[in-house]
């Protein structure tokens, strides 16, 4: 399955969630919010399939000051 991640190509094998898109990405599941197709999915829709060449946002959380 082909997405596009942060403006990246990124494939990923099978079926994908939010979940295991950030597992093959490395990304950790705290801190971090995900938009599909400029919408931001909450946490509670995360185990939803992500449809194929769909543009993915992942945002996350930085200290600073």
């Amino acid at each position: 399955m082909e997405l596009t991640v942060n403006g990246d190509t990124v494939v990923v094998e099978g079926p994908v969630d939010v979940p295991r898109l950030l597992a093959h990405l490395d990304l950790p599941d705290t801190g971090v919010a995900v938009a599909v197709n400029g919408v931001v999915r909450p946490k509670g829709r995360w185990g939803e399939e992500i449809g194929e060449y769909s543009e993915i946002d992942v945002l996350t959380a930085v200290q600073g000051g």
